[in-house]
């Protein structure tokens, strides 16, 4: 049986966030803007002391923090790797964000870590294994996760379970929340071909604790379909904030973050696209794109 979790203990302002880069913290300080809250990578703050724990120090004082994991490696074969997890106990005892999130991805085998989150069949056994790794995640931190949805490119023939009906037998299982990327939505859609409206109408929209808003590249080839890579090196695109709008029509405000990590732009860039966020999380979506 799923462990019972309480709701409220993970709940950021549904207002705009963005993720937090330190070349942008004198701007943060001097002006925010319509930007709420924060997000983190934890990989990047597991160490002790410095200029980075500094700067998160005094931006946790001001703002809501989410952590965001890309390390675990949530749908590994691998036994979960027990140094990482209390690293991230640590920081995470310290730092008192408001919500953890991983993905439903691997990124380790045999002990080798890849640099990439790697997708996973729909299947029992899989799901046997990521409900167990998450199981042991939220016993650790003593606190419920958010698992996110992949950017998939290809489909498993191993696959019994659709991504939704998978990601909704998880949550029950583990008691889990969920943060919905809606980036990853439409680049899986397009890549594989089903309708991005039907899978969130499919999903279980109350679980969700955190959207992500991203871009994305599309790779072209001759006599190829086009191949959309998720990559978070570029602004919102048209389709991805229709998809978003029609999202929030049908939950009501919810915290968004602008996920830009690669090719970073300035400040003042983030916070169009936070505003442009926030036009639709009020309401007034002709101004969002």
């Amino acid at each position: 049986m799923a462990p019972s979790f309480d709701i409220e203990s993970c709940t950021l302002p549904p207002k705009p966030g963005v993720g937090f880069k330190n070349q942008h913290f004198k701007d943060i300080l001097e002006h925010s803007g319509d930007v709420a809250w924060f997000e983190i990578h934890a990989e990047n703050y597991m160490g002790d002391g410095g200029r980075p724990l500094a700067q998160l120090n005094h931006l946790r004082e001001k703002f809501p923090i989410s952590c965001h994991g890309v390390g675990l490696s949530i749908g590994g074969e691998d036994p979960l790797d027990k140094n990482h997890l209390r690293r991230l106990k640590k920081l995470l005892a310290w730092l008192e964000p408001v919500v953890f999130s991983e993905h439903l991805a691997w990124s380790t085998h045999e002990g080798h870590y890849f640099n990439d989150l790697l997708p996973l069949p729909y299947n029992d056994t899989t799901l046997e294994n990521v409900a167990s790794h998450i199981h042991q995640v939220q016993e650790a931190l003593q606190r419920p996760m958010l698992l996110e949805n992949p950017s998939n490119y290809l489909e498993f023939k191993e696959s019994t379970y659709s991504e939704v009906d998978f990601i909704k037998e998880i949550a029950k299982q583990t008691g889990c929340f969920l943060l919905l990327d809606v980036n990853n939505v439409y680049v899986s859609s397009e890549n594989r071909g089903f309708d991005p409206h039907q899978y969130l109408d499919d999903y279980p929209l109350n679980l969700i604790r955190e959207i992500h808003l991203g871009g994305h590249e599309v790779e072209s080839e001759a006599g190829k379909p086009d191949l959309l890579i998720d990559n978070h090196a570029s602004e919102v695109v048209d389709p991805v904030w229709r998809l978003y709008e029609y999202l929030i029509g049908q939950t009501g405000a919810l915290p968004t973050l602008i996920e830009w990590d690669n090719d970073l732009p300035d400040w003042k860039k983030l916070l169009s696209e936070a505003t442009k966020a926030n036009y639709i999380l009020n309401g007034l979506t002709s101004k969002a794109a």
